[in-house]
């Protein structure tokens, strides 16, 4: 069966579609968005999840796939949410079986996936990874979520890659990856460096395309924030990139609207690592449906257990 449902679960959103793995490239339809409840009760919270996919028309007995940040159990389907401001009341919940009762279509079974993997994956399969035997997928937004590909499956041990192979967990001038270079980081940063009034209240600062608007006009500060973040990225990929030797690396997120200021930094701190490691790095193809995409194939394939370490 090439037509698979899927669902993106964000931590405010969920996004229900419908995916043609057999398209070229594939591409999902009828595909709906809504915010859900990230601090509710557990049951609120699955039935709000699930109140989403009952508005795509689902094929009977389908196998679902399903990409959901971490940390999460995916091969048992279990939450691991604790003190991470989100899907609290999932840890420990089998959102497998769950799910499974509320689904539309009486659903056969769902494979889960890292939303970052499920990204990678459906820039191997329909967007800018296409064809490439190694990739690098990293995507910014909220914090810094990545997979490293080989032969479009995630890599998740051995000595090429991070722990998990997961960027999140790399440290940065001794300090955690995404302390240095996720949303909050870069504000907060820059409020520092530009002496911003301390309200005490993080969304009285400037956001991310608000600082990179300020770059561009020549605020020295900003250009700072922007250099020094995305500049330590590029720092602490370098090494693994040595290792892992990708063809190319996929960025993705939000803050690629500003790759104009962000691809050179990330560029800058590999080549402070050592000059010339940086990999031909481009923006994502397919941003809003690659997990989608990616998902669609996790679930095609029957992979219900973790990613196989190569």
């Amino acid at each position: 069966m090439s037509h698979v449902p899927v669902l993106e679960i964000g931590g405010t959103h969920v996004t229900a579609a419908v995916v043609d793995t057999e398209a070229r490239p594939p591409v999902p339809f009828s595909a709906v968005r809504q915010p859900v409840p990230a601090d509710a009760p557990a049951g609120e919270l699955l039935d709000a999840i699930a109140a989403v996919a009952h508005h795509i028309d689902v094929p009977e007995a389908a196998r679902w796939g399903v990409a959901i940040p971490g940390p999460f159990d995916y091969a048992t389907g279990v939450g691991r949410f604790r003190g991470i401001g989100k899907f609290e009341s999932l840890h420990g919940v089998d959102v497998g079986a769950e799910l499974l009762g509320r689904l539309p279509g009486a659903p056969s079974g769902i494979s889960f996936v890292n939303d970052a993997d499920a990204f990678a994956i459906g820039e191997y399969r329909a967007g800018a990874a296409a064809g490439r035997g190694r990739a690098v997928c990293v995507t910014l937004g909220t914090g810094v979520g990545s997979s490293f590909l080989d032969g479009g499956h995630p890599v998740v041990e051995g000595p090429d890659v991070p722990p998990d192979g997961r960027a999140h967990r790399l440290t940065v001038d001794g300090l955690p990856l995404e302390e240095v270079v996720s949303r909050r980081a870069i504000r907060l940063f820059y409020a520092r460096t530009a002496a911003v009034p301390d309200t005490g209240r993080l969304p009285d600062l400037p956001d991310v395309h608000d600082i990179a608007g300020s770059a561009r006009a020549g605020d020295a500060h900003a250009l700072r924030t922007v250099r020094h973040c995305f500049g330590a990225l590029g720092r602490a990929l370098a090494p693994w990139c040595e290792r892992f030797r990708p063809d190319l690396m996929v960025v993705g997120g939000s803050m690629t609207g500003s790759w104009d200021l962000v691809g050179p930094a990330i560029r800058a701190g590999f080549d402070s690592w050592a000059p010339g490691t940086a990999p031909t790095t481009v923006t994502a193809m397919r941003p809003a449906d690659a997990p989608l995409i990616g998902a669609a194939h996790w679930a095609l394939h029957r992979s219900a257990t973790p990613p196989v370490p190569t």
